[in-house]
């Protein structure tokens, strides 16, 4: 199959409470292996500003971050094909398996979408009833346009969760 993709294996450990889900990696991310690598992906800017750290570019650094402040992160797309880095170019897509992976950790209390493809991706992984809430914050791509502000501010909401 041209253009096939992987995601990457999940960041979360038993400390985890709560998990952040994007669609798949894009291209600079698959480039690097890192997870929101694409230099005008906010993200990690909205992470380290969540918890007043200093901002990093180095990788396990930031992953080290998000262990601390007891946050995981994954995929809803297991693999697909895709051209770029644009979730609508996204084709014949196979789901990560979410709903086995919040088994194996139960201290996970909420799940944030990053991005309406996740969002919709997720649900109908674990239906629209989960026993988790499950939260669709603003996309942190550089492809989403609305402001940092704004981004940030919704994004704010992780912190009612730890």
């Amino acid at each position: 199959m041209e253009n096939r993709i992987s995601s990457f294996p999940p960041f979360i450990d038993d400390q985890s409470k709560i998990l952040i889900l994007g669609s798949i990696p894009g291209v600079k991310s698959l480039e690097k292996q890192q997870y929101y690598a694409h230099p005008q992906n906010k993200f990690w800017k909205i992470i380290f500003e969540l918890f007043s750290e200093e901002v990093t570019e180095n990788y396990p650094e930031r992953v080290a971050t998000l262990t601390k402040h007891h946050i995981a992160i994954w995929d809803v797309i297991d693999s697909c094909e895709r051209k770029g880095s644009l979730d609508s170019e996204i084709k014949n897509e196979e789901a990560n398996q979410i709903g086995e992976l919040l088994e194996q950790y139960p201290n996970v209390k909420a799940i944030f979408c990053n991005g309406g493809k996740s969002y919709k991706n997720l649900q109908k992984i674990l239906g629209k009833n989960y026993k988790l809430p499950i939260i669709l914050l603003p996309s942190t791509s550089p492809l989403h346009t609305v402001s940092f502000e704004k981004k940030y501010e919704e994004w704010k909401a992780i912190l009612n969760f730890l």
